[in-house]
């Protein structure tokens, strides 16, 4: 099966030929790409994806720092979209990936789709301004890559929804992503890679904005992009001092800051 837009013949050419383009974006690097897979198949994801609001095993985020819906692993995926995420976790993909970043540890795909997967955003939704945790729950790898996946069809600007990069300051939106069907959204995660969707969604009532989340780690990072562990941190923008509330810091923080890598894996055989 082809999960590509037909127009690509060879994807790893094609990630070396935006290398560039990637390396050198603003405010860090990133792409945005359009019709990138085909769309019969994005159609079909699109179709099956389930009204989150109505699945019992998923994480509703209700605080004023994010508004949102989030299934937990690939539980509620249809036949049609679990062989197209096992894709984008694919060598093939990873290879692509490897070539666009020019990431020099080996990217390791999340078959647990760990704060990945489904997410959904209904009227009145947001996702204020953050960088990422950087560590995996489970395995404890390094967090290196987002790939979002937007699904949303007829998608006016007027609904809002944009996904946004800012800058290491918080002074200004650099790049402003409206989030339409089959536009994909590729970037570094580090300790300055602030971006979100921090205006409140604007959609009618029965639209939402939807959108599949994919995360790639590696063991071991560059010491230059992050100071220590951390879970996501949410940030005010410049203008709006106090528009954010700070997260409870949380016994597996102390736990993550304080023990090294390798013993925590130690400790996470011993319990299992």
């Amino acid at each position: 099966m082809n999960y590509l837009n037909p127009l690509i013949k060879d994807l790893n050419q094609f990630g070396e030929d935006r290398q560039k383009e990637y390396l050198n974006a603003e405010p860090f690097p990133n792409i945005v790409i359009d019709d990138f897979f085909n769309e019969d198949i994005l159609s079909k994801v699109t179709d099956d994806f389930p009204d989150l609001s109505k699945k019992k095993d998923i994480i509703v985020y209700d605080n004023p720092n994010e508004k949102k819906l989030a299934a937990k692993g690939e539980g509620s995926f249809s036949e049609t979209t679990k062989s197209f995420a096992h894709y984008l976790n694919s060598q093939p993909f990873l290879e692509f990936l490897q070539k666009l970043t020019g990431i020099k540890e080996t990217l390791i795909p999340d078959p647990h789709f760990n704060g990945g997967g489904y997410h959904e955003i209904k009227p009145g939704g947001l996702l204020k301004v953050h960088s990422d945790f950087n560590k995996h729950e489970f395995t404890l790898l390094d967090r290196r890559l987002n790939l979002l996946v937007y699904l949303n069809k007829d998608w006016d600007e007027s609904y809002g929804g944009h996904f946004e990069l800012w800058d290491k300051e918080m002074k200004n939106a650099v790049k402003k992503i409206l989030p339409v069907f089959n536009r994909i959204a590729i970037f570094s995660t580090t300790d300055f890679s602030n971006h979100g969707h921090p205006n409140a969604l604007t959609c009618p009532p029965g639209r939402s904005r939807k959108s599949l989340a994919l995360y790639y780690y590696s063991n071991g990072r560059p010491k230059s992009e992050v100071n220590r562990p951390h879970a996501t941190i949410f940030k005010d923008r410049a203008n709006m001092k106090g528009e954010t509330i700070k997260e409870p810091v949380t016994f597996k923080d102390i736990v993550h800051d304080i023990v090294p890598p390798i013993l925590l894996r130690t400790i996470k055989k011993i319990i299992r």
